[in-house]
């Protein structure tokens, strides 16, 4: 169970996805309550029954957005997290939806014997909708991703020869005592490590590795061009470079054939390094 609760989750990396997310959450609330109207609301006798349910799809898709944008600028996030989001979002809501029943509509005393009944009403609503949630959204993010990497996989196979640049730029890295030019052609990728950079690159046939005191965001300033991006908030890589692409639900990993490991590319990332690794190998 708990390596099941560290498997990685793709949470929303953009405010947009959160604006969206948090509707569809409030709307499939407010489609389950008047489609199968749980709880007595079936028993629940007024002229604007429907009117006066929305509000708690409001309440709930309120609870969800802010606990998303809380979450935002988190790096690592896996199911277990996604499960306490989803418990807070629950709690949160349960307790402005107690207030709206006790106030607007049963016109109850408050207590907390009336507040437990409506926490379980809402865990009770919360647990199906969200499992819904995480489920229908894990598995389109696997399957477009999946589909889209066979796509430029397919793309970059087909070429015989990685693609240059038109005109071959020539790189060049400075920082402390290091003066390093190469062509752009021949520069593969670079890791980030805290202060320092490991930079990957061709020379006379050969990869070499050279560890170079200096941030990512300043060697991106010196290496950046049309083909060299940025792909992850640890990795610069030359997308000419890419021999093979695969993506699950986290987003996708690059694969080049002059080094063994894998490049990731951040879900933020993804608008702006797919098109261009398409354009490139088209």
């Amino acid at each position: 169970m708990f390596s099941f609760a560290a498997y990685s989750y793709p949470k929303s990396e953009s405010y947009k996805e959160v604006l969206l997310s948090s509707i569809a959450a409030g709307l499939l609330i407010y489609m389950f309550l008047i489609v199968f109207q749980p709880f007595g609301t079936e028993n629940f006798r007024h002229q604007y029954k429907y009117m006066l349910l929305f509000p708690y799809s409001v309440i709930f898709g309120s609870a969800f957005f802010v606990a998303e944008l809380s979450i935002i600028r988190f790096r690592d996030w896996n199911i277990g997290s996604e499960l306490l989001k989803v418990t807070g979002v629950v709690f949160s809501a349960s307790i402005l939806s107690y207030f709206y029943n006790a106030l607007f509509i049963s016109h109850v005393t408050l207590s907390l014997a009336n507040y437990l009944y409506m926490f379980l009403y809402c865990l009770a609503l919360g647990i199906p909708i969200s499992t819904i949630y995480i489920l229908s959204r894990y598995i389109y993010l696997r399957r477009t991703h999946e589909k889209t990497a066979e796509e430029v996989s397919r793309q970059l196979a087909d070429q015989d020869n990685p693609i240059v640049a038109t005109i071959n730029k020539v790189l060049s890295i400075s920082a402390n005592n290091t003066n390093l030019q190469m062509d752009e052609e021949n520069f593969i990728c670079a890791q980030s490590m805290e202060n320092y950079c490991s930079i990957y690159f061709s020379e006379n046939g050969q990869v070499r590795k050279l560890i170079v005191r200096i941030s990512l965001s300043k060697l991106l300033d010196q290496v950046q061009t049309d083909s060299i991006k940025k792909c992850h908030r640890s990795f610069i890589v030359n997308l000419n470079q890419v021999k093979n692409l695969k993506g699950n639900a986290q987003g996708y990993r690059l694969f080049l054939s002059e080094i063994d490991f894998e490049i990731p590319v951040s879900r933020s990332f993804i608008s702006s390094i797919i098109p261009k690794l398409r354009s490139l190998k088209a």
